[in-house]
């Protein structure tokens, strides 16, 4: 394919949203160059991390519906894991996929440069291709898409036994132990697949709750789910220290609290994952391996940012406005690299919203309700406004929580261990926010998320009519809460206010 030495648009990361930009540029008739390491467009998300960890998810749930199938008549036996065919799988899940929107970059007849650029200034990039041949691009404008990467710990040393998610998706084997630093949902995803393995599993949180952030009720249902599955989970408990060796590492503990949290422990353990109830305020453990998922950080370094008018925020993201254009009119920036959320779709969303304002639209990105799903088993889903947020604020608003015992789908699924929550403005006013903990509830979100976004109200919900028998009713059902009225579940009389 030919390559330009000038580009009307040059997108610096293949991500999900640097390669959308690219194509629907490319669709309108822009001369585009997408760079990016990887021989494939896909970034993070595609090669290490949404699409191998849902992969590898999908296996540990198998696990685990193949033993709860016992308490309806259905034996199966323990299952035998072949490690490297389950690794070879998810290989496999990857490079289609990343295979396939290659394809779609040449059929769209975009530049692909493999390799980095840097900035030269406001209207030239470098670029370094894996193969060799540096040369300067001129550019009308630029997208830079360069997303994040997993933090660090000061105490983590440098061991093939200390692993960050990158690692721990390439499956090197099941160990006997692992621990898991950090609560959210990366540390619980991860934590969850290596136990399905079999692998026993400790989790350590230096908050008071898992997924710090996300309201404590859907929180609840997902401990009381996971505290089982887990040997240990240690709140309010910080890592003092690691030391590696070639067969494990020993890890130190501070407690910064009581420990005490809904549907969550604090335990010790010896490194097995049995333990007692504890009030140490200190302590040392040994593990096989440790998965450190404290957080991702932005990937700005080595763009050479300085040669711009482009400025970081105090987080170290660059600071966008809503069409996501820069402090350097020229260049725009999308997805991590952004800013909060670092979610996939919402760098999508953003990547198309910047084309548009580069063609001239008059477009902002402003989304009121970007959906984020934790693909535990029971999955946690939000959008829009949480509940914690409007007590925070002060905000009077109207709270309707439907639980999935009285729903027919979810008894018939064995699965009542989920809520679907509609947070409204009160007197059956507009829908602010969804929160849904339960099997699939990355799949119901949706459904919330556009009600939100059309500003849709209590009624326009509760209206729409759903089939029966589905977890879809949920939705419904919380709508006819807030109204007052429910057909399914008795609540009290009179909508509830919060």
């Amino acid at each position: 394919m030919a390559r330009h030495e000038a580009a009307q648009l040059v997108v610096i990361g293949a991500g999900p949203g640097g390669y959308a930009a690219a194509f629907r540029a490319a669709t309108r008739g822009m001369r585009v160059t997408l760079v990016d390491p990887e021989e494939h467009p896909g970034g993070v998300c595609l090669h290490r991390g949404c699409i191998p960890s849902k992969a590898l998810l999908h296996a540990a749930r198998l696990i685990r519906d193949a033993r709860d199938a016992a308490q309806l008549g259905l034996a199966f036996g323990e299952p035998r894991i072949d490690v490297d065919r389950l690794r070879a799988w998810k290989n496999e899940v990857v490079r289609r996929l990343t295979s396939g929107v290659g394809r779609l970059a040449q059929l769209h007849q975009v530049d692909m440069v493999r390799g980095r650029a840097a900035f030269v200034d406001s209207a030239h990039v470098r670029l370094i291709p894996r193969e060799g041949g540096e040369r300067t691009l001129a550019f009308e404008h630029a997208i830079i898409a360069t997303g994040s990467e997993p933090v660090r710990l000061r105490e983590q040393p440098e061991s093939p036994r200390i692993l960050d998610s990158t690692g721990a998706l390439d499956l090197p084997d099941v160990p006997r132990s692992l621990l898991v630093v950090g609560g959210g949902y990366i540390g619980l995803e991860l934590g969850s697949v290596y136990a399905a393995l079999g692998s026993r599993v400790s989790v350590v949180e230096m908050t008071a709750s898992l997924l710090p952030g996300v309201d404590r009720d859907l929180v609840a249902i997902l401990a009381r789910s996971v505290q089982p599955l887990f040997a240990e989970i240690l709140l309010e408990t910080t890592v003092t220290g690691m030391r590696a060796d070639e067969e494990g590492v020993e890890v130190r503990f501070a407690r910064t609290g009581t420990g005490a949290s809904t549907g969550a422990s604090t335990s010790t353990s010896t490194g097995t994952g049995t333990g007692v109830s504890t009030g140490e305020a200190q302590r040392a453990e040994r593990y096989e391996r440790v998965l450190v998922a404290v957080g991702r950080r932005p990937l700005s370094r080595g763009a050479d940012l300085e040669k711009t008018r482009v400025r970081l925020d105090d987080h170290g993201f660059i600071a966008v406005d809503p069409q996501r254009r820069t402090h350097d009119p020229r260049i725009f920036a999308i997805g991590d690299i952004a800013g909060q959320p670092l979610l996939a779709h919402k760098a999508t969303h953003e990547g198309l919203a910047a084309v548009d304002a580069i063609g001239g639209a008059r477009t902002v990105f402003e989304p009121r309700a970007i959906p984020a799903v934790v693909y535990t088993d029971p999955e946690v889903a939000w959008c829009g406004l949480t509940e914690s947020e409007a007590r925070a604020s002060g905000r009077e608003i109207a709270v309707a929580r439907y639980p999935w015992a009285a729903s027919g789908r979810a008894i018939t699924l064995a699965r009542t261990d989920g809520m679907t929550k509609v947070i409204a403005e009160p007197g059956g006013g507009r829908i602010l926010g969804v929160g849904i903990v339960g099997p699939g509830a990355g799949e119901l979100i949706s459904e919330a998320a556009l009600a939100i976004e059309m500003s849709a109200v209590a009624g326009d919900l509760r209206a729409v009519i759903h089939p029966h028998p589905t977890l879809s009713e949920t939705l419904m059902e919380a709508a006819d809460l807030l109204m007052g009225e429910s057909t399914h579940f008795f609540a009290g009389r009179g909508p509830k206010r919060a």
